[in-house]
């Protein structure tokens, strides 16, 4: 079988192309590497690669609303997401010592997730690049001494790199959610999730009035963000996630919403992906 090419931000051992071949199981993956989320938009746009995945969230930090907004701007679908533990570790040339480490690189995101870590070692200067793996990778080509990177497991055995310390996010309960994106929407029978993007009226209740539609059809809202809608200063259009046990009742509401809301976009109707963890039942443990 074709290997299917997944556009991906990073390089091999990133995290997300660990994302794709955990979602795409056993199919043979190709990559298409990006270095931004909006080369990853138009690599998959002009036909570069047959899909793309794209972190969207994260259990640390939050929201990444520039991948937001750039589902609002291109024309392509959701059809999936998956969750992917994120485990951080410090890695540098075999030989080197935790204690002579100057500098730290990694995705901003990384280096977010790794705060603590940095603020317990002061003399370590964080520095941005655009993927933890290309980081490690970079260490390596360039046998850079006194220098650190942020990475995957996968990371240091792809590039060779030997492993200071394990384990440096803030929260081991990290994960992150990708989204699978494609040209074309692809609804199943198993599709029980949404993304929604749409904008309300300047006016007092307006955005109280729109949610209240979700809540008359049963349908459960697991995330709602503002965000800024461009050439428009202060004014926010709202990305939400819906969760739907009747396909119906989703019809209906957007229905209702297109009538109501001056914009609407509907961005994926997909099958809602498992969590790794059930926070709910570790706190009661």
């Amino acid at each position: 079988m074709k290997p299917l090419v997944v556009a991906i931000q990073g390089i091999e051992a990133s995290f997300h192309d660990m994302a794709a071949r955990r979602f795409f199981g056993g199919r043979a993956v190709e990559t298409c590497n990006c270095q931004t989320f909006t080369q990853l938009c138009k690599a998959l746009i002009e036909e570069k690669a047959d899909v793309a995945i794209m972190a969207i969230e994260n259990s640390l930090v939050g929201s990444i609303l520039p991948n937001k907004s750039l589902l609002r701007e291109y024309p392509l679908h959701i059809v999936g997401e998956t969750y992917l533990h994120i485990e951080q570790n410090l890695m540098a040339l075999p030989g080197q010592r935790l204690e002579n480490i100057r500098s730290v690189r990694s995705h901003p995101m990384a280096l977010h997730q790794c705060s603590d870590f940095l603020e317990d070692h002061p003399y370590m200067r964080g520095i941005e690049t655009f993927d933890t793996a290309e980081s490690a990778r970079d260490v390596r080509d360039r046998q850079m001494t006194a220098t650190a990177a942020i990475a995957s497991r996968q990371a240091a055995e792809e590039y060779g790199l030997e492993i200071l310390k394990y384990g440096i996010e803030n929260l081991k309960e990290n994960y992150t959610r990708f989204l699978i994106l494609d040209r074309q929407a692809l609804v199943t029978d198993k599709a029980n999730k949404a993304s929604v993007n749409f904008s309300v009226r300047h006016e007092v209740g307006a955005l109280a009035d729109a949610l209240s539609l979700f809540r008359d059809y049963s349908i459960n809202l697991s995330q709602i963000q503002s965000i800024p809608i461009p050439g428009s200063p202060y004014e926010y259009g709202f990305h939400v996630d819906l969760e739907f046990q009747s396909r119906g009742n989703f019809d209906l509401v957007m229905t209702r919403i297109g009538q109501t809301c001056p914009t609407s976009k509907i961005l994926g109707i997909y099958e809602k992906g498992e969590k790794p963890y059930d926070y709910t039942s570790s706190q009661s443990a």
